[in-house]
Formats: C-alpha cells, structure tokens, sequence
C-alpha cells in the first residue's frame, strides 16, 4: 500500500469517527440522566409510602385503625405538709403565760388593770408565785379597788421603801408602772425567796409587822385562785 492511500484511509477513519463519538456520548449522557431520575423517584416513593405507613395503620382486612391521640402529661403539684404550730409551753397550774396573764388580769383593777402579763412573765422569769406576788400588791396598794397614791404617782405595787422618795415619804418612787413591778418582783427573789421565805407565813415577820399579815395575803390568793 502506498502512502496515499494511508493517508486516505486515515482521513476516512476520522470522519466516521467524528459522527459516531457524539452519538455514543449522546447515549450514555441519556442513560445517565435516565438513572438520577429513576433514583429520585425510588426516594420521593420510599418517603411517601414511609409517611403513609406512619401516618395509618391497617387492620388484616385493610381498615384503617384510628391511632389514639397522645395524652398530655400533666405534672401534678408537689404537696408539701403544713407545719403544725407549736403549742405555748404551760408555766403555771396546766396555763400558758397567756392564759395565765388573763387570769391575773381578772384580779387587777385601777391603775394597775390590764397589767397581768408583766406580773405572770417576771414570776416565770424569777420562779416566784404568781399567785402570792399579786396578792401581795392587792393587799399593799388596795388595788382590788381603787389602787394607792404610791401607786398611782409614784408607780410603787408593794410598799417598797428606799430613795428616791415618792412625795417625801419613805417609800421609792418608780419611773413607769413596768419598772414598778419589776423591782417588787426581784425584791421578792432576793430578799424573800432566795433566802428560802416562800409562804405568807415565812414571810410575814420580815415583811410586815402585822401578825394577821399572812391570813390577809391567803384570802387574796384564794380569790385570785377563784377568778
């Protein structure tokens, strides 16, 4: 064969050749097209059917079986146990210091109405009689009436003596009917029931000259007792 024949051939080849690669890359662009769609369909058919079965469950006779409605969980609300109160402890003759105040109050008129709490707390406080204190003042002051001048201008409940002096006598003028009580109260301690005197009769010799003193103080206890 000679040369130009060669180069004829050569020549025919590549004109066949330019028809026939587009065509071929024709077909496999087609193909390849063809095979995204068929993927995308499988996957949007896979979702919806997968939607469906979630969404509807079917009976062996293909009925659709209502699915219940979710049920709201409801939190119920922590009780708490109230705490009870404390009941007021009893400090004298099964009485709190309240109902104890109310029934020397029932006993305390005049000037000195309304002062019970101040004698139960101090008697409580000092471990004296509350009984015995007020009936001391009662019988002192005249207080279950109409209640002294010592009383009433110079705050004095138990006939204390000593300075200063309420209107130039010898007994104490005080600075408030609460001071007042208080100072008879711990006279009574130190003076009477730390040195064992703790009855109207042990304390009637130091406290009064009067040997009819006790007797007067029992029938005032009595009466407080009876309030």
């Amino acid at each position: 064969m000679n040369s130009t024949m060669k180069v004829t051939g050569v020549v025919i080849f590549g004109v066949l050749l330019s028809f026939v690669l587009p065509h071929f890359m024709n077909m496999n662009l087609e193909k390849k097209l063809e095979t995204e769609s068929k993927r995308e369909t499988y996957t949007e058919n896979t979702v919806s059917n997968n939607d469906v079965a979630i969404a509807t469950e079917e009976d062996e006779s293909g009925t659709p079986i209502e699915q219940p409605e979710p049920v709201e969980q409801v939190q119920e609300p922590v009780q708490t146990v109230p705490e009870e109160p404390q009941a007021e402890p009893v400090v004298y003759e099964g009485m709190t210091l309240n109902e104890l105040a109310e029934k020397l109050n029932r006993s305390l008129k005049s000037t000195l109405a309304g002062t019970g709490m101040s004698f139960a707390k101090y008697s409580v406080e000092m471990g004296i009689d509350p009984y015995l204190a007020v009936a001391i003042v009662l019988h002192e002051t005249g207080c279950n009436y109409t209640c002294s001048t010592q009383v009433k201008e110079c705050y004095n409940v138990g006939g204390m003596k000593g300075g200063p002096s309420c209107n130039g006598t010898s007994y104490k003028k005080f600075n408030s009917l609460d001071e007042g009580i208080y100072s008879f109260m711990y006279n009574l301690k130190t003076n009477y029931y730390d040195k064992g005197l703790t009855t109207p009769e042990q304390m009637n010799k130091k406290y009064a000259a009067s040997k009819a003193w006790a007797g007067k103080i029992h029938h005032y206890i009595n009466k407080i007792q009876a309030s």
